[in-house]
């Protein structure tokens, strides 16, 4: 079977890789509950200082949700779906270690929030990033939340309401990316980046990182109520299934 999550340790640094090229490294259940059990393992690690999150492949860093998997989700089993999510972006937010992104093309969705959870993230000229939630009549509750916490509400709202991709150059602009190099030289500025924060004194990047958290929990817990209210309304209505039966016809089937 192959592993959705694949760990690689070296020097102190994790690389943590999301697997599932042949699918844009989407989102399902497997993939969420490996990669944040895997986070919790790493965190427990002593001989782990930092973390790098990538995915496999050339193409993405996760397309987001898988919608496969999404069309088919009943109302009632909503929460326990999503709270699957929840518990990855907790993961990475539970981290007392430095977690660097390595964004290594189209990071859309919950690929984006991912992300924007992290600590740092590092980009090449072919990284796109977007909340297209929109689109497939899911609502932009969790995604517009992380937002927020990096984005002028004006731009929160161009991007949730229309689900449009950012390029590069713009994500820089906006500080969404903290590093923009070449594609080739991508995952050694990520380790490079990882491995200077992991050298920082581990008690006093454990209480920075604690004190971030503190002042954004119950926001986030509000949050993710509240996107789960918002999607079960929406599957109720029908609106996600046929939006993202449309996106798979049109596609041929892919994702």
């Amino acid at each position: 079977m192959v592993q959705s999550v694949l760990v690689e340790k070296q020097g102190g640094i994790a690389t943590v890789t999301l697997n599932r090229p042949e699918a844009l490294n989407a989102f399902n259940s497997q993939l969420r509950r490996d990669l944040a059990a895997n986070l919790g393992d790493l965190n427990r690690d002593e001989t782990v200082r930092g973390l790098v999150l990538t995915g496999s492949g050339n193409r993405a860093f996760s397309a987001g949700v898988d919608l496969k998997e999404a069309q088919h989700v009943q109302v009632a089993d909503i929460e326990a779906w999503f709270g699957e999510m929840r518990d990855v972006y907790q993961a990475i937010r539970l981290l007392d270690k430095p977690l660097v992104a390595a964004l290594n093309g189209i990071s859309a969705g919950a690929g984006f929030q991912v992300a924007l959870v992290s600590d740092i993230r590092v980009g090449h000229p072919g990284t796109r990033m977007g909340q297209p939630e929109i689109n497939a009549g899911i609502p932009s509750v969790m995604g517009s939340f992380w937002m927020s916490l990096h984005l002028s509400l004006s731009l929160n709202l161009d991007l949730s309401l229309t689900g449009r991709l950012m390029d590069a150059e713009e994500c820089q602009r906006v500080g969404l990316l903290n590093h923009l190099v070449p594609s080739g030289e991508l995952m050694a500025k990520a380790l490079s980046v990882a491995g200077e924060l992991a050298a920082k004194p581990p008690t006093a990047m454990r209480r920075t990182k604690q004190r971030f958290r503190e002042m954004t929990q119950p926001a986030f817990d509000e949050a993710y109520r509240a996107a789960v209210l918002g999607q079960q309304e929406c599957y109720k209505n029908g609106e996600p299934q046929r939006a993202i039966a449309d996106f798979i016809a049109k596609r041929g089937g892919s994702k």
